[in-house]
């Protein structure tokens, strides 16, 4: 590429990046990319609408909300954080989790939570689970970020994880293993809330 032509592209880069940063509703206080997208029955919400043009995969999974609190990695990590060390079914092994609490992100995220309160959590391949918030707050679910002390990649079970310490709860641990992360979406990215 000649210099005229790799200045050309500069300029433009400098005048149509800023526009398409504009047109992404993401809060401007946060700092990375987004991680987690909570809607439904939440607060005033940091970002606007669902947009068909950039919220692709969640059209594809037939998401919609008219407001939504989002978090990125650093919103995540400055919520007080809970270590779980689950027995996980992928190796029947033991491995230390780290997160916040799912409840103390639904706080964050303006919901006023009722015995009627459902959450929907969503997983990047499409994987839903359907949880009441009393079971959230009963088995002490968290949004892991880390994974053995280390943060979690896209593509294992990461960036986030909804997933509580089964092996501490008999009626939980007197499963099989297999089945007692079916509410707990790997690669959770959005979190629906719902009452009745």
């Amino acid at each position: 590429m000649d210099r005229r032509a790799l200045m050309g592209v500069a300029a433009w880069g400098a005048v149509a990046l800023p526009e398409l940063a504009q047109a992404v509703p993401a809060s401007k206080a946060l700092r990375g990319p987004i991680l987690l997208t909570v809607s439904g029955q939440i607060g005033a919400g940091n970002r606007g609408a669902f947009d068909p043009a950039f919220d692709q995969m969640m059209g594809k999974q037939k998401i919609s909300f008219d407001r939504a609190q989002v978090f990125d990695f650093v919103a995540l990590t400055a919520l007080p954080a809970v270590t779980i060390e689950p027995t996980l079914e992928y190796d029947a092994k033991p491995h230390r989790l780290k997160g916040p609490l799912l409840m103390d992100v639904m706080k964050a995220s303006g919901v006023k939570v009722t015995s009627k309160t459902t959450l929907f959590l969503r997983a990047v391949d499409g994987y839903a689970a359907q949880v009441s918030a009393s079971d959230v707050a009963k088995y002490r679910f968290i949004v892991a970020t880390h994974l053995d002390g280390r943060p979690m990649a896209l593509g294992g079970l990461g960036p986030l994880w909804a997933v509580y310490d089964a092996d501490r709860f008999a009626d939980m641990a007197a499963k099989p293993l297999p089945a007692r992360f079916a509410w707990c979406p790997w690669a959770t990215y959005h979190i629906e809330v719902k009452e009745g």
